[in-house]
């Protein structure tokens, strides 16, 4: 099987050459990310021991904008890194000309937007974020958005710009919340499945669960997504960086799929790989 994971984070030490954004150490202690750096060569053994073909890397939020790391583990390894790209989205000038270049990179496989911090959790109701929609779909950028309180706000924009295909984070659920509490939030998300343009990253799983792996509990919230959705248009990942404190490893995060959430053959080519390649036109290698 083919497996893609549509989001990790690689990163670098914090040094004084390249700082981190204020109070960034201490959401990732809130929210349960390993603070030491997590290199994409480390990446790369421990993908090779779940036997992930790709990843999709999403610059962290706590180095800002930058993403030359990033792009650095892509030309290294093409094969098996793409990078959804940050963009500066309160500053529209520098920012377009940004996406302009992305658009011509061929390790940028998107952008990846952020509506959840206190910083930029109104960007998307305030008319800071209006000039990227237009010309995301112009360029055609695929963008992963993580924005767990705009869902209608979300459906909207789908609406108006039909021909941009918009990513929906870790099933579209507010940072914190755990087992039956992800209910409500991942039914506001599946529901945005009349629009085909929408798709939703089941991903970050066992965060989201105090029981025990593999996490049967909330096993009916990601049905729910694939059942409305379809497996064509929900896509495996894992943020592994979060999991690692909980002794969750990538095999397990695999294995959660293809053992014991009970999907068939042909969803799990879907889910795992072939959905999230077929959307990002990044095609999957001839015999997998």
């Amino acid at each position: 099987m083919f497996i893609v994971d549509t989001q990790i984070h690689v990163w670098k030490e914090e040094t004084p050459d390249r700082p981190w954004v204020p109070g960034a150490r201490e959401r990732i202690r809130l929210n349960g990310h390993r603070e030491e750096a997590f290199s994409y060569q480390e990446a790369l053994g421990l993908m090779d021991e779940a036997k992930i073909d790709r990843a999709l890397i999403v610059p962290p939020s706590w180095e800002g904008d930058r993403i030359d790391y990033s792009l650095e583990a892509c030309e290294a390894h093409p094969d098996r890194f793409g990078v959804m790209a940050r963009v500066p989205q309160n500053k529209p000038e520098e920012g377009a000309e940004l996406m302009r270049e992305l658009a011509a990179n061929p390790y940028v496989k998107g952008t990846r937007l952020t509506f959840h911090r206190p910083i930029d959790r109104n960007w998307m109701i305030d008319g800071t974020c209006d000039w990227y929609w237009p010309l995301a779909e112009e360029l055609g950028l695929v963008t992963m958005v993580h924005a767990p309180i705009w869902k209608a706000e979300l459906g909207q924009i789908a609406a108006k710009h039909p021909d941009l295909k918009i990513i929906i984070d870790h099933m579209g659920i507010m940072a914190r919340c755990v087992d039956d509490a992800i209910g409500y939030w991942v039914q506001e998300t599946a529901d945005l499945c009349k629009h085909p343009n929408i798709y939703v990253k089941v991903s970050a799983v066992p965060g989201y669960s105090t029981q025990p792996f593999p996490n049967l509990n909330i096993a009916k919230y990601v049905h729910e997504v694939v059942d409305k959705m379809g497996p064509e248009r929900a896509f495996f990942g894992t943020d592994i960086t979060r999991l690692m404190g909980h002794g969750i490893t990538w095999t397990d995060t695999v294995e959660q799929f293809t053992e014991h959430f009970g999907f068939t053959e042909e969803e799990l080519e879907w889910i795992m790989g072939r959905g999230i390649s077929e959307c990002l036109g990044w095609p999957v290698p001839e015999g997998k």
